[in-house]
């Protein structure tokens, strides 16, 4: 009878926990980055962010770029916002580690990662990168050319996808709402 207790008691206990809502504070969806939705205005950002700090660009005129740092100093995420009459977030470049899209991508994810969870409808070869941009999603990976074989580092040719090597990192993860 002890043991029945036990483990209906164990069970319950996991149910509770395991059934729980997922926590979602470093979760990228196509229309959320963590607590930032594609609707945040940025007078709404101190809200959004109350355990965190907020840094705004006022060195510049117009500047539009805001960093999301956390109380510790922890550099989470930099925004850009749009010039509307209520301005949203536009653009958000992420430096956390913990924050994953919904298919486990992050910034210690690699190419293949890439390649098994998403399709790809275009590489941009630039300067000293080339970015990835997935079919039917608003994020972009970038990858530094380092992490491709010598021959392809200084091209400004178009690379191709079978060009890039899977175990290639991750630089940049970045989310466009436009």
């Amino acid at each position: 009878m002890r043991k029945t207790i036990l483990i209906f008691s164990a069970f319950s206990l996991l149910c509770i926990y395991g059934c729980g809502e997922k926590d979602t504070s470093f979760l990228i969806t196509e229309n959320s980055v963590g607590p930032l939705s594609s609707e945040t205005t940025v007078s709404e950002l101190e809200q959004v962010f109350v355990n965190d700090s907020i840094s705004k660009d006022t060195a510049k005129q117009g500047s539009n770029k805001i960093e999301v740092y956390q109380k510790n100093g922890k550099h989470l995420l930099t925004l850009t916002s749009n010039s509307d009459s209520i301005p949203t977030v536009e653009n958000i470049r992420i430096f956390d580690t913990r924050y994953k899209t919904n298919k486990g991508i992050g910034l210690h994810s690699t190419f293949k990662d890439i390649q098994d969870n998403y399709s790809i409808k275009k590489i941009v070869t630039t300067i000293n990168s080339i970015v990835i941009l997935p079919k039917e999603s608003n994020l972009y990976f970038t990858i530094d050319k380092e992490e491709l074989p010598s021959n392809l580092r200084y091209t400004s040719s178009k690379i191709e996808a079978v060009q890039i090597p899977p175990t290639s990192k991750i630089k940049y993860l970045m989310m466009g709402w436009e």
